[in-house]
């Protein structure tokens, strides 16, 4: 092993990551980080600057240790991707504790340091902080603070709030290590069947694109540095207008439809993450159908294949130079047990390997999302293929934030620290507050909420635990005050293709037999029900039922029972608009905002103390 602590006769610390006992200028932490990649990108091999365009998943040893096995989706050993492959962008997934976290971070890095430059892994993640478990799509919060999913942080239509959340989940994200986050996810959701809204700030494109400015400042802070987490802002251009409402992810869901005068609309909190500076912007998987841009018809595949968006619309017309990461997999089909994901080929499914990596470099990405075949690109360097000095374009862009980030400097974390900052006393209760903060509440007849004294609840989906000191529990909607019942939105269950089980697709129409039971409690005693919405539900038939309906976009039971007893007083406004039927849903176009006649509007929530019929509606 090199060692890398070193000082300079004039006293200048440094690490002396190629360990030839001198401080060449990109070691030198005086410089400038522009200075610092001109000196490193000239040293780098072939082999280096090739693993640089590569990100893929990782996956934690036991303990915190280093995994030196294929994992549950990771395809090879830690050893093998870092040593053998000079990949150093990973992103990890789960994670059981801030120490393990915190000490595999180090292992890592300690391992990076042994390549022949000791360039750091820049180590990333999807969303991790709130309920969503996805694999595909984030994680839930595990040791980190619990806050409401995104769509919930939009919900508090409050810019601060959404500061304060991404200052505070960029600080547990550096005490273990993590530096680059895989959001925000600002698609408009104007599509109500696209599974993946949840992870948005919802609908409409004003407030989406301040909630960005405000998501990046607190991961970002006013630039790069190492105080910063760096953000790659997804899906570009907007992946909300899914055809019919299916995921891209899956042969069936590839294809994506906007108006004219929509696409512009889609834009706009791209543009608005531009202005912010987000270190890295995503395109999504989709393609686009029947587009046309300033006159001209856009290429019918894949976004991440595509040069007309990402080098003459975003690199070109909007001026972006950071850094392009593909979404995952456009390279290689996926198989994770029995199970496949094909390769998100949409478009150019012709192609091999070789062709459709080819065909993303021509379009101006910099960085393959999910892939480790550093062997292909290498082939098509040596071939003539690729231009090395194409490989230089996008290498640059991704030192140069390793730079900003301050990695090359010290890339180890304090575990001691980690532990004490991860989930910390102060950021949960700051979590459980928002939870609660953004309950939508769309029904309160007869000013039901707040309730008030010691009534006798019956419950169903809320942990009967919640209510001690609170209510009492009986077992008889007959014998109650009042019932409390939380259910989920509805889907259509899928499960033949990878990941697609995790992905709630289809009709939002709540099964019959839901309804008549319902129906029962109802005609027992009064009736409150709360929806935990991942996307839009046709909410028509309860509300004929209802004392009190709320919806929850990442809402805990206590932090319902403290808003609905006043405890925390519930703020929340739809970011996203409720249809009135499935009919108004298939009759409007998927990449504008507004069914007929809408059960509820984007904006709309009460306040407690007001019912469905006053004005306290916003």
């Amino acid at each position: 092993m090199k060692p890398t602590q070193a000082v300079t006769e004039d006293g200048v610390a440094y690490r002396d990551l190629n360990g030839n006992g001198v401080m060449d200028p990109y070691e030198d932490p005086r410089l400038s980080p522009e200075d610092r990649v001109a000196d490193l990108l000239p040293r780098l091999s072939l082999e280096e600057k090739v693993g640089l365009l590569f990100q893929t998943v990782i996956e934690v040893g036991p303990g915190g240790t280093l995994l030196e096995t294929s994992g549950h989706i990771s395809k090879s050993p830690t050893s093998t991707v870092v040593r053998q492959k000079h990949i150093n962008h990973f992103n990890v997934h789960k994670l059981e504790s801030a120490a393990e976290a915190a000490s595999w971070n180090n292992a890592l890095q300690a391992l990076a340091e042994q390549n022949p430059h000791g360039i750091p892994v820049t180590i990333s993640t999807d969303p991790r902080h709130s309920f969503t478990e996805n694999s595909g799509v984030a994680f839930s919060a595990g040791p980190f603070s619990q806050w409401p999913d995104a769509l919930g942080l939009a919900a508090l239509d409050d810019d601060d709030a959404i500061h304060d959340f991404a200052r505070r989940a960029g600080n547990e994200y550096r005490a273990v290590g993590i530096r680059a986050a895989l959001h925000p996810q600002i698609d408009l959701a104007t599509e109500p069947r696209w599974a993946r809204q949840l992870q948005t700030f919802g609908a409409d494109e004003e407030r989406v694109s301040r909630y960005t400015r405000a998501y990046l400042s607190g991961f970002q802070g006013d630039a790069l540095g190492p105080g910063s987490v760096a953000c790659v802002t997804k899906h570009f251009p907007g992946g909300g207008p899914q055809k019919d409402g299916e995921d891209a992810h899956f042969p069936y869901g590839r294809e994506q439809v906007y108006t004219a005068e929509a696409f512009q609309t889609h834009l706009q909190p791209f543009i608005a993450a531009i202005e912010a500076g987000t270190a890295g912007i995503m395109p999504y998987y989709g393609m686009p159908i029947g587009l046309t841009i300033d006159g001209e018809q856009i290429e019918e595949v894949g976004f991440g294949y595509n040069r007309q968006i990402l080098t003459g619309l975003l690199r070109e017309k909007l001026g972006f130079d950071g850094v392009i990461l593909t979404d995952w997999e456009l390279v290689n089909d996926n198989y994770v047990g029995e199970q496949v994901l094909p390769a998100r080929a949409w478009g150019v499914e012709h192609l091999d390997a070789r062709g459709r990596m080819l065909k993303i470099l021509e379009a101006g990405a910099d960085q393959f999302g999910g892939e480790e075949c550093t062997d292909i690109l290498l082939d098509l360097v040596r071939i003539g293929l690729v231009d090395e000095q194409r490989l230089d374009q996008s290498a640059r862009r991704l030192l140069l934030v390793k730079f900003q980030l301050g990695l090359f400097d010290n890339p180890y974390v304090d575990v001691d620290q980690a532990v004490a900052v991860v989930g910390s006393a102060e950021n949960a209760a700051a979590g459980l507050r928002a939870q609660a903060r953004s309950l939508v509440i769309l029904e309160n007849r007869d000013q039901f909420l707040p309730l008030r004294g010691m009534p006798r609840i019956y419950v169903e989906g809320v942990d009967p635990v919640v209510l001690e000191g609170r209510a009492y529990v009986v077992s008889d909607p007959g014998e109650a005050d009042l019932a409390i019942v939380r259910v989920s939105a509805p889907f259509q269950p899928r499960n033949d293709l990878f990941l697609e089980d995790y992905f709630h697709q289809g009709d939002l129409e709540f099964a019959p037999g839901l309804i008549y039971r319902l129906q029962q409690i109802a005609h027992s005693t009064r009736l409150h029900v709360d929806v935990a919405l991942d996307r839009p539900a046709i909410l028509t038939p309860l509300t004929e039922l209802v004392s009190g309906l709320t919806v929850s976009f990442g809402v805990s039971d206590e932090a319902l029972l403290l808003a609905l007893t006043g405890g925390i007083e519930p703020r929340g406004v739809l970011p996203v608009e409720i249809p009135r039927s499935m009919h108004a849903v298939r009759a409007s176009h998927e990449s504008i905002l507004g069914t007929v006649n809408p059960l509820y509007s984007v904006g709309d929530g009460l306040r407690l103390g007001s019912d469905s019929d006053a004005p306290g509606r916003t």
